[in-house]
């Protein structure tokens, strides 16, 4: 075999590599897929983290300190209101009460016998008025001494003083008793505060103290919320939260369970965090869960607007060229790099602004070679 044909073979073979290589390495490194954009309507979610908490949350204690009796409710049990939680001790409270309620009793009976000794009075006053009105013109006549006159008069006027001295005896008793009933109020007050009772209906959430126990003055004793203040409390970054208005519909999926719950925002906090740089959202649900479990975390999606008749197509057809998002265009075999505006994102699909409606977009793939501007490629 001379040299020559040696040559050819080297050649052949050459060329066989080189077809094979483009073929099969260059061909497929440069080839790529292509999507259309799409016109389309694409509701616009703002995504955030939460748990699920409550607008107002109940701290319940007794005013007085003291051992408790008959506490047994349990956390996660429903209570109505007005209900009877617990009692504290009273100590002597109710002896009190009766000793007050005794003493008025007593006052009372007194009364009934002054009035039964008044009417003696009054009968003993016409009687000795009798008396003296006769002597009186006795005395008119000198028919009588001034002694005996004045010893007539001095009996009138004793047996009224008698009856005013009832009468007064008998208002002193009825002004004791207004005072004692005033304390008896009092301290049936008092003792109603040693009563405790669920200023709502709602969920106990947290029992601090047990029966028997003594407690402090305002010490609070358990916690309990009402179910329509239940709500998932949020924080979105403000850059965002502005789309957000009350009303607006939402969803979440809570961490103990796969299923979507439906609500609403129903408050916007107005004071945005200074470190985060969030804002605080909040959404009640439409149908509360029972049992609910305060603090747990809650994935929120917040339907904030939809955008109609815009341009769509899938999320992955977006890169980043020279620190922009964009789409890569294909125009007669060649790709070139379009920044566009993101407008909103739903599951796998993007709204965008800033092509035509007809462009063809070149998928990237980080298997296949790098996107340039002017890059020749092939597609499917």
């Amino acid at each position: 075999m001379n040299k020559y044909t040696k040559y050819a073979i080297y050649i052949v073979i050459l060329f066989i590599i080189v077809l094979s290589f483009y073929k099969k390495i260059y061909i497929p490194k440069h080839t790529f897929k292509t999507v259309s954009v799409k016109r389309g309507n694409i509701d616009v979610e703002i995504n955030g983290v939460g748990n699920v908490g409550a607008r107002n949350i109940y701290k319940i204690g007794s005013l007085y300190g003291g051992k408790i009796f008959g506490f047994n409710i349990n956390e996660g049990e429903y209570v109505k209101k007005n209900e009877l939680i617990a009692t504290v001790d009273s100590v002597d409270l109710s002896d009190k009460i009766a000793e007050q309620k005794a003493l008025k009793a007593k006052l009372l009976s007194d009364i009934e016998s002054l009035k039964v000794d008044r009417l003696t009075a009054i009968v003993n006053f016409k009687y000795q008025n009798e008396i003296f009105n006769k002597n009186q013109k006795l005395y008119k006549l000198h028919s009588i001494s001034n002694l005996e006159y004045q010893k007539y008069l001095t009996a009138r006027d004793t047996a009224k003083l008698k009856i005013d001295s009832i009468d007064a005896h008998i208002a002193s008793l009825k002004n004791q008793i207004k005072q004692i009933v005033a304390i008896i109020s009092g301290l049936q007050k008092r003792l109603s505060q040693y009563t405790i009772q669920a200023p709502i209906s709602g969920y106990v959430t947290k029992k601090i103290a047990v029966t028997y126990q003594i407690v402090m003055p305002n010490q609070t004793l358990f916690e309990m919320v009402n179910p329509k203040d239940v709500w998932v409390k949020t924080y979105i970054d403000t850059r965002l939260s502005g789309e957000v208005k009350i009303g607006d519909k939402a969803s979440f999926k809570l961490r103990s369970s796969n299923k979507i719950y439906m609500g609403k925002v129903v408050n916007i906090n107005p004071i945005n965090n200074p470190i985060t740089y969030e804002r605080e959202i909040d959404i009640a649900f439409d149908k509360l869960p029972i049992p609910f479990y305060l603090e747990e975390q809650a994935i929120v999606k917040i339907h904030a607007k939809t955008l109609k008749n815009v341009l769509t197509l899938p999320a992955k057809a977006l890169s980043i060229y020279k620190e922009k998002n964009g789409v890569w265009i294909l125009k007669d075999n060649k790709v070139e790099f379009k920044a566009v505006k993101i407008l909103a994102y739903e599951n796998n699909m993007v709204a965008i602004k800033g092509i035509n409606s007809d462009a063809v977009v070149v998928m990237s793939d980080p298997k296949k070679a790098p996107l340039k501007d002017g890059m020749k490629i092939s597609y499917d």
